[in-house]
């Protein structure tokens, strides 16, 4: 069956995406500890555009801590719901996530030692550094042991699981080691932006957008996937490449993201499968719209998670988590628990 008739769907879901985004980045803007009109926030981010950025305290919480928070917020959500999509797609199954190759689970370990290395060893901008190298580390120790398999895919699946489980000892035997500092380790894993700099979001935006163009120059090759890899290789597509393209996209955007935010999980699970039953399977419009799913998401998660328990700050993966595993609870079941597409 073509996929054609559901990418004309597509174009009309992505405008309607890219306003809710917009809305709720608006929204996010406006509440907090001090209120604002949809005028107010408009006037001062053009007036900041301007350069002429008035010294007030209004102005300073928009532009110093919640705008830089909320395009953090949008980058994450979108970076992970892309990387979710190629997950997806590296697995060719539709309940897979970045977090089962173990990604997430390296990433936390070296985030979480370089942590418990600051002022001691190494300053805190080098924890990011850290997290990004095991996360990396780990990408690539899994890879040489699936290119080993007969089959990459369930290879690559096996020694994820089994290296993600490996890390988490390590990130429990770090925690039992961190003293005073547990609390904040322990708050931290969690998932959340309440740290969010513009350094970090100007970290961030780069690196979502270059997913955004990878996952689009690939998505024909990733629509020739579905249909198998002898499929695949009769039309051009070397299968054995793209694999390690999206591999490489999952690796480099989940440990990125992960250093910068915790752990946050459900979105790069939830947002593309749920987008593959409005929209079908084609990828080319399932990038887009899996881009600004985890960004609305992850947006309107981090909003309820500093709004909810004001003045205290709910850990947005625990947020995420909750709304999360009944979705994928209804999805499991949906699909008779596991029975392949």
């Amino acid at each position: 069956m073509s996929c054609e008739p559901r990418f004309v769907s597509a174009r009309l879901i992505l405008p309607a995406l890219l306003v809710v985004a917009a809305s709720a980045g608006l929204g996010a803007m406006m509440v907090g500890s001090v209120s604002m009109s949809p005028g107010d926030v408009l006037h001062r981010l053009v007036d900041a555009v301007r350069g002429e950025v008035p010294n007030d305290p209004g102005s300073r919480i928009l532009l110093t801590t919640r705008l830089p928070r909320v395009i953090m917020a949008l980058a994450v959500g979108a970076s992970m719901g892309m990387a979710g999509l190629a997950a997806q797609t590296l697995f060719r199954n539709p309940l897979a996530s970045p977090y089962v190759v173990g990604v997430s689970n390296g990433a936390a370990v070296g985030a979480v030692v370089g942590m418990l290395l600051v002022g001691k060893v190494i300053g805190f901008s080098a924890v990011p550094a850290f997290s990004i190298a095991t996360g990396l580390l780990v990408a690539g120790m899994v890879f040489m042991l699936a290119r080993r398999g007969r089959h990459f895919g369930a290879s690559l699946l096996l020694a994820g699981i089994a290296i993600s489980a490996f890390c988490s000892a390590l990130t429990a035997g770090a925690l039992y080691l961190a003293g005073e500092r547990l609390q904040s380790l322990v708050f931290w894993l969690m998932g959340g932006l309440w740290q969010a700099t513009w350094r970090d979001a100007l970290m961030m935006m780069p690196l979502c957008a270059a997913c955004l163009v990878v996952l689009t120059l690939l998505a024909p090759a990733m629509n020739a996937a579905l249909l198998g890899e002898r499929s695949a290789r009769d039309v051009g597509v070397n299968i054995r490449r793209l694999q390690y393209a999206l591999l490489a996209v999952v690796a480099v955007t989940t440990s990125v993201a992960v250093s910068l935010t915790g752990v946050i999980g459900f979105v790069g699970l939830i947002v593309p499968h749920l987008l593959r039953l409005v929209i079908g399977a084609d990828h080319r419009g399932l990038v887009p719209a899996s881009a600004l799913g985890g960004a609305i998401l992850l947006v309107v998660a981090d909003t309820l998670a500093r709004t909810l328990a004001s003045p205290a700050e709910i850990p947005v993966g625990i947020l995420t988590a909750l709304v999360g595993t009944p979705i994928f609870l209804w999805l499991l079941q949906r699909r008779g628990f596991g029975r392949q597409a």
